[in-house]
């Protein structure tokens, strides 16, 4: 038997019949030394399997008694504490800005609307002071490339009152004057001042509507701002 292993590695594997022999020697130490873990293993848990088993029937018998009725008194009462807890997380204020009217607003402050920059700021002001003063919020829309959402954006910050700081004094001015304002056109304000050397001065707005090329939406944007 020895002899056919012996000739089993030397065709095989090559080894010499020394290294066949040495290799047959050492062959049954190697499976020895890895069965023994496997065997010993074995026996320590069939020697402890009666202990564990006595510890699992204490370990029931205890939770059938007081543990288990305490733990479930225990989460019953944690969950109660859980459920009465609140929990709110609130956010520091945020330090505010003073509200200037929107009279006093120059081209500068009123960047500070989102959605403004240096050339709408720069329109909305030239447009207030060519006017002489905004009396109402819809005139605003009035500026180019001021959106109804930008308008109502503006009164948020700067909040809104009528103020009207030059009126138009309707019988004083000549007719290059009347056009600086943007309500009336060149040929409107020398058809008015023709009108009032011809027919004396203006007593009330509605005067202007004895001309008739005038009408009374016409008028109705002008007269806040007529003086007599």
């Amino acid at each position: 038997m020895f002899g056919k292993w012996q000739y089993f590695l030397k065709n095989y594997f090559g080894f010499s019949r020394r290294e066949s022999r040495g290799f047959l020697l050492v062959l049954p130490t190697i499976m020895l030394l890895y069965c023994f873990p496997l065997v010993y293993d074995r026996m320590l848990k069939r020697n402890k399997t009666p202990d564990y088993m006595a510890y699992l029937d204490q370990g029931d018998h205890l939770m059938a008694t007081t543990g288990m009725f305490q733990g479930e008194a225990s989460e019953k009462k944690l969950d109660q504490d859980s459920s009465q807890r609140v929990f709110t997380y609130v956010k520091p204020k945020e330090p505010g800005i003073n509200l200037v009217p929107f009279p006093e607003a120059d081209s500068i402050i009123l960047q500070v609307v989102p959605g403004i920059g240096e050339v709408l700021a720069g329109r909305i002001i030239k447009y207030r002071e060519s006017l002489g003063g905004f009396h109402q919020e819809q005139q605003l829309r009035e500026v180019y490339g001021i959106t109804e959402e930008l308008a109502d954006r503006i009164v948020e910050y700067f909040p809104f009152s009528p103020s009207i700081h030059r009126p138009v004094k309707i019988n004083e001015l000549e007719a290059n004057e009347l056009a600086r304002h943007p309500y009336i056109h060149f040929g409107h304000a020398k058809v008015i001042v023709a009108y009032r050397k011809q027919h004396g001065e203006y007593v009330r707005a509605e005067d202007l509507l004895k001309i008739k090329i005038f009408n009374e939406e016409w008028l109705g944007r002008l007269k806040p701002y007529l003086t007599f």
